[in-house]
This record gives structure tokens, sequence and C-alpha cells, in this order.
């Protein structure tokens, strides 16, 4: 089922294409010539392990002698990797059928060095410290181009040591908690996190907390790896790794895909729930509700007589095809700049800070979130934003507005809840962002459109506050997992208002990250190091 929509250049890969790409191992690596590279319907077949496999091939001019490779059948199979071995023949490579001590070079494919090493060892045979054992990532570039390449960190197959009485010792000190992992977006093992996040999105559709904090957990964990997972070894030590994840990652790691991956994305409930909450203002609810009355598109929805949206869904509908498309870091700085001039406008000594995902560095988002605070008085702080909302209104830049007032009690604990909403003055708007402001716009323009709707959120904190606001609005699972190693770890509480110590029975204060960090005995991570 597909909604009709279609994804443009400049837009981010739905999280489920990317999966799926990223689930077809021979396809990212093979030539596009190689007949091999189309997806399989089903799991692939376990063969029977061989040394070698012979096979009849006419004479092949050598055009390099110096390099003698045996292609390894172990993960690859004896169909793909008999036509690798006669691809490279033709290629002017000395491709062996048998591994013997004239071998320079040993290609692998979905194996570590170590799962090699082992490999030659049940085969009897020493390894020369003088043989390269190599990703078949080298081979393919080397066909593509004619010539043996540089052989470089990327194409070498890692050999882990000290795998002795504690397997990994070094990964026993990650922590299971975000907040003591630096998590940058150099993302190591994007097929897995891939898809604990869709079995996460789907727990949640279906209000399943425990599973959705499992595969959530196991998500952040592999993110802040600095290395690629390649065996079921490489996981051992790693915290928030169940057995239900574990036999999601062997499974990914033996098919290069998950079956049950594939059935949520084939799921009619998953595909509606996805397609209907991408509507601003769609929450669970209402999706269950459309879900249930038959509904399975956009289109029919929007067009029955018989549904009343709320004001936020009419606007979610109205601006659809802007709103489902990615925020531009150019663009969100050319949000700020208009934040900037409306906020300073009527307080010119307030702080305005970029918040979420563009302070942890991130390119692209789905929305723009500000945080605006002022040492000025309590009076002028409530009136700003309404203030802001009516100049952009004057000048018309307001597309929607929902202006949520301050509940904020000064004295009141934290929240025990590490998912619960602040009690600051915020506002949800749609602004107007005119190509001029930003030039990566242009080419997502619509003929004869000027103009991109996007998400933008305001939260009004006060200047005492500003701290503990911007650690939380900085989000990821970082700031939920900072307030649970505050429960648990330290006996303290921790929100977007407060630190309370409960031994000392009260409140610390910060102001700065870095304050709160030390009152917690953390070290100090930067924002770009919080993308758990």
């Amino acid at each position: 089922m597909t909604s009709g929509l279609l994804v443009k250049e400049g837009q981010a890969l739905p999280l489920f294409w990317r999966y799926h790409l990223m689930a077809q191992p021979e396809a990212a690596s093979a030539s596009p010539m190689d007949p091999l590279c189309t997806a399989s319907s089903g799991p692939r077949k376990k063969r029977p392990r061989q040394v070698g496999a012979s096979m009849a091939s006419p004479p092949h001019d050598i055009k390099f002698q110096n390099l003698v490779l045996f292609i390894l059948e172990k993960k690859m199979g004896t169909t793909r990797r008999n036509f690798l071995m006669e691809l490279a023949r033709r290629k002017g490579f000395r491709v062996e059928n048998e591994l013997s001590d004239s071998v320079t070079h040993i290609v692998a494919e979905n194996n570590s060095g170590s799962e090699v090493l082992e490999w030659l060892q049940v085969q009897n045979i020493r390894a020369s410290s003088q043989l390269e054992l190599l990703d078949v990532s080298w081979l393919i570039e080397s066909m593509g181009a004619g010539k043996p390449v540089e052989i470089t960190g990327k194409h070498q197959l890692v050999v882990r040591t000290d795998y002795s009485a504690t397997p990994n010792p070094g990964f026993q000190k990650i922590s299971q908690y975000a907040c003591q992992r630096k998590t940058t977006l150099n993302n190591y093992n994007h097929i897995f996190t891939d898809a604990f996040e869709i079995l996460a999105e789907n727990s949640e559709f279906k209000e399943n907390e425990v599973s959705y904090v499992t595969f959530m957990r196991a998500a952040s964990v592999l993110k802040s790896l600095p290395f690629t997972i390649i065996s079921m070894r490489d996981t051992e030590g790693i915290p928030c790794l169940g057995d239900k994840v574990k036999c999601i990652i062997e499974e990914i790691i033996e098919d290069g895909e998950s079956s049950e991956v594939k059935a949520v994305l084939n799921d009619e409930r998953y595909q509606s729930f996805k397609l209907f909450t991408s509507v601003f203002g769609v929450g669970l609810k209402t999706s269950e509700k459309w879900f249930r009355m038959g509904f399975r598109s956009l289109n029919k929805i929007m067009s029955d007589k018989t549904l009343k949206f709320t004001k936020m869904q009419k606007a979610g509908f109205l601006y659809y095809e802007d709103l489902v498309s990615c925020v531009t870091r150019a663009e969100a700085e050319a949000v700020g700049v208009l934040v900037k001039e409306a906020v300073w406008a009527f307080l010119p000594d307030a702080f305005v800070t970029m918040t979420g995902g563009f302070r942890r560095g991130k390119k692209i988002g789905h929305d723009v979130d500000f945080l605006i605070t002022s040492p000025g008085s309590a009076e002028d702080e409530e009136q700003l934003l309404p203030k802001v909302i009516h100049l952009w209104e004057k000048k018309g830049l307001l597309l929607y507005y929902d202006l949520v007032e301050s509940t904020f009690e000064k004295f009141k604990l934290p929240s025990r809840q590490v998912d619960t909403l602040d009690h600051f003055q915020k506002c949800f708007l749609i602004l107007k962002l005119h190509h001029q402001r930003v030039d990566s716009g242009k080419s997502n323009q619509q003929e004869g459109k000027t103009w991109k709707a996007i998400r933008v959120d305001l939260v009004m904190c006060p200047y005492e506050n500003h701290a503990f606001a911007l650690l939380g609005w900085t989000g990821s699972r970082f700031e939920r997992d900072i307030r649970r190693y505050a429960t648990h770890e330290r006996k303290m509480m921790l929100d977007n208002h407060a630190l309370y110590d409960k031994t000392k029975r009260m409140f610390l204060k910060a102001e700065s990250e870095e304050e709160i960090f030390a009152h917690l005995g953390l070290d100090y991570i930067e924002p770009w190091e919080r993308n758990a």
C-alpha cells in the first residue's frame, strides 16, 4: 500500500525504505552488472561450507602476477562465489579454487577478520602474517577500475584480539545510560538500528510500552558503538541487548534482514498508522479510529464529509506536502533569523537558542525548536509570545498557532516520569518561510509558490530554569536516560524545570548544562555527542 505521495529530492528517505536498501548486502556492494544483485524472495538457504569449489573455466590471461586471490565461500554461497571467481579471472586476476601457500589475498563477504582466522584454524591452515584479509568491496572496486585499487582501512577485515576469559572486556564498560556514552551522528550500525526503530515504532502504535523501550534502548546503545557489528561475538558485554534483541541481530547478520521487521513493514495496520500520524495533529487515538472505520489513504479521509477535524489537523492537511518534507539546516537557520528579529523587537536582552536535533548537529529535521529566556521581569516574559504571534500575523507569516499558557510552579518537585512534558509557556506554530531567505529551498519550490510552511516550537522559560530546559529540549534518548540516571544512581529528581537532591532535601541550582552534569557526577557531553 502506498499513500500516493512521492519522496522529493532533498527529502529524507523514509526509515522503512532505508532499512530495505541496507538489508541487501550483495546489492549494496556488487557491480550494477552483477546478475546476483537482485533481492531474493525469502531468507537465504544454508549450504554446506566447503574449503574450495572446483569449477570448469577456460584459461584467462593473468595481468597481475603478484596477486593470488582466494574467495571465501563462507556466508557468500557457492553460486555467488563462482560468479565472482569467473568475473575476476576475466579481469586479469589470478584466483585459486583451493587455498594454498601461494595465496596472498583472501576475499570474504559479511565476515570479520576474526571469523576468517577461525575458519582457517578449522581447516588446519596457519595464516601468514603477510596474508591480506579483505572485504569483497575491494575486489568489486578493483574489477571496476580494471586493476587492483589501493587497500585502505575500509577494505581490511578487522581482527579483534583478547577474546580470553572475559570476551570483549572493553565493551563491558559501555554504560546502559546514554548520558554516559558519547553518541555522534556517525552510526556504524544503521541496518540494526533502523530495524529496531521500526519495531519500536510498531510497538508505540500498539501502545506496548515495554517492547517500545526495549527496542529503543537497543537502538540507542548500538548507535554509540565506534565499530560495525559483524558477528554475535561483537555483541558480548554490550548492555540493553536482551535475548529477543540478539535473535534479531543474529538473523540480520545471517540473512541480511529481519523477518519480523519485514512482516511489520508489510502490515496494513502499521502502514496506515505510519501514514495517518504523518499528519500534523493526528495521534494514536485518531489513527485507531480512522483505521477501524476502514480508511487506508489520506485522500479518502480528506474527502469524507462525516469526519470532523481539529484546527491543528486542518492545518496539517492543508500544508501536508511542506510539513512532511524535511527542514534543512539552512531553512532552520533562516527561521532562526525570523524568531530572533521578532523576539528582540520586544525583549532586546532575551536569549534565543535553537534546540532539538539541529542543536545536536543534524542537517535535517521535521521542525525547529527554540528556547527563549530573559533576565527581565516575569510580566515581560508572559507577554512576549502573544506579541510575537501578533507581529507575524500582521506580516502575513503566521499560518497556524496554538499558544499554551504556563502552569509552571517554582518550587514544585521534578516529575518522576522521564517522558513528561514541562509546564512552561509554549507556542506550536506553522510559519511561512519565503524562499529568498534560504537558497537551498529553491530546488523544492512548487511552480509559482515562493514560500514553504515550516513547523516551529517556541518555549519561554524563566531565566533561573534555563539550563534545565536547555538540557531537556536538546532531546533524544539522552534526555530520558539522564533523568533515569539521576533517579536510580544519584537519588535525585531531574526534569526540564529543576534538579532536586532527595538525600539533602534541597534544589540544586545550575546556570549551565555543565553544572547539571557536575551535580550528577557525570562527565560533560557536548550536544553533538547526544544523538542517542
